[in-house]
């Protein structure tokens, strides 16, 4: 958390409440008492931003501000509690598994990442619930709310879960064609990577899996060495649109033959040239299509 504490756009920003409706709350309903320091510039704590959050999710859920504002701490936690169980929809989901974080509640996150991949199935649990939580845990970055650990920690426990996916499918190979996942060398984020080798394997395909941190020399070597039909890399990490597009270019001059998938947070921001063998994926869906 933030030892400085919080600004009221902070708390906008994490809870989605305005900071024009923050303040009417407070004046209004006492919901929240800034404090302030040695400058007289308000801030918030992190109790503050915990309470935010629990009222945020029981007024989108149809509670009125009046009645909660007054309510004690373990009144809303427990309210919310209730709420969890009976509101089972994708964005209820992800704002649990947000509060869940925010407190460090171990067992009560890894219960419902359990309970919501045995509802959707690991394909839709991850597009519709966890990837949405990666988003909001990147809102929590910039505005630096989160420990590193504690990203690192959720992103571990969806990987195993990815993990256990794809050791579960074993290795009956059906269509005898390869593709090769990999990140570039430097890309640490490799949950999506994971999930796209995991509908691989899925559809039958031989999946060569190397992970984060691939050096290009290496990438070069791997031609000679092995029949590759299909190569798929994804571009999550800050890089500008010239330096993407030099390296797609140079994979090209690698890869002329296969057909190349990019997918990831620059890809859709930066929007790059791309040579004539690669296609963008959107979603996994998509993707889907492609290898069916």
């Amino acid at each position: 958390m933030k030892t400085e504490g919080y600004s009221i756009k902070d708390l906008e920003t994490l809870s989605g409440i305005k900071a024009h409706t923050i303040r009417i709350w407070e004046k209004r309903y006492d919901l929240l008492k800034p404090e302030r320091t040695d400058t007289n510039i308000r801030y918030y704590t992190d109790n503050d931003l915990k309470r935010m959050l629990n009222v945020s999710l029981l007024v989108r859920n149809g509670y009125k501000i009046s009645k909660v504002a007054g309510w004690e701490d373990e009144k809303i936690k427990g309210t919310v509690i209730d709420v969890a169980k009976n509101k089972k929809t994708e964005q209820s989901y992800v704002e649990q598994l947000l509060l869940h974080m925010v407190n460090f509640d171990n067992i009560g996150f890894q219960t419902l990442v359990n309970e919501i991949i045995e509802k959707f199935g690991i394909e839709e649990a991850m597009q519709g619930v966890f990837f949405g939580l990666f988003e909001r845990i990147g809102t929590y970055w910039q505005v630096g709310s989160i420990f590193p650990a504690q990203e690192h920690y959720v992103s571990n426990i969806i990987r195993q879960k990815v993990i256990a996916a794809i050791d579960s499918l074993g290795l009956n190979n059906e269509r005898d064609k390869s593709i090769l996942f990999y990140l570039p060398d430097n890309e640490l984020h490799e949950l999506s990577l994971l999930f796209y080798s995991y509908l691989a394997a899925k559809s039958g395909y031989n999946v060569i899996y190397l992970g984060q941190f691939v050096p290009f020399a290496d990438l070069e070597k791997m031609k000679s060495h092995i029949q590759i039909e299909y190569i798929f890399t994804a571009f999550i990490s800050s890089i500008n649109k010239e330096e993407l597009e030099h390296y797609l270019a140079n994979l090209k001059e690698v890869y002329q033959h296969q057909k190349v998938f990019i997918t990831g947070w620059q890809v859709r921001e930066l929007e790059p040239k791309l040579p004539r063998n690669f296609k963008a994926v959107k979603d996994y869906r998509e993707f889907k299509r492609f290898i069916g």
